[in-house]
């Protein structure tokens, strides 16, 4: 089994599954992702891994007869500071005030990646503790003229430009870019699937 259903726009994703060796097809899975009020950050992305997951197989399944074929692979990756979710910034004033309140402090990030096969749904959940430098308001500005900090969690990308922030990683850097490697192999083993695919 090298393919898999990647219901994600991330290119990050597809590039960490493609890295793996698995071919790669995207499947839509549009989801409300508006947290619960006073939902934890924990909670909050395995629930949208899970909703993005029962979202995609429902898709699959209006449009295709039985199971699918292959495994179907959603993900939900937010930032936490002080248990409050910061999402994709609204603008770049909200960029810069999310890079100023990540600076010079130690933050979360976590990930959850839900794996659907053969009828069955599992979910796992990996946080990293990331610690930024101080940084100045001229790296900031500079940072959001690149452009990178928009469609980030917690406006800023550690596998880009952003990754100049980060002093200390207390975790897993893919886990960080969207998609845990160490983690998601292990839900897919429990499937029974190798990964990669070649190390049956």
């Amino acid at each position: 089994m090298n393919r898999i259903y990647l219901a994600s726009g991330s290119p990050r994703r597809r590039e960490i599954l493609e890295n793996l060796g698995y071919t790669v097809q995207r499947l839509p899975a549009d989801i409300d992702e508006t947290p619960y009020r006073q939902e934890k950050a924990a909670d909050y992305v395995q629930r949208l891994a899970r909703e993005k997951n029962a979202a995609a197989v429902s898709q699959w399944q209006a449009e295709n007869a039985g199971q699918p074929e292959c495994p179907i692979l959603t993900a939900d990756t937010t930032v936490a500071y002080q248990n409050q979710i910061l999402g994709k910034p609204e603008s770049e004033a909200h960029a810069a005030e999310m890079l100023a309140q990540l600076s010079a402090t130690t933050h979360q990030v976590y990930t959850a990646v839900s794996v659907f096969w053969q009828g069955e749904t599992r979910t796992v959940l990996q946080k990293s503790d990331v610690t930024f430098k101080a940084v100045s308001a001229e790296e900031i500005a500079a940072y959001i003229d690149s452009g990178e900090p928009m469609d980030k969690a917690g406006a800023y990308g550690i596998q880009g430009l952003g990754g100049v922030f980060v002093a200390d990683l207390q975790g897993s850097f893919t886990g960080v870019m969207g998609l845990p490697v160490f983690e998601t192999a292990e839900l897919l083993a429990q499937f029974g699937l190798a990964v990669p695919p070649f190390g049956k």
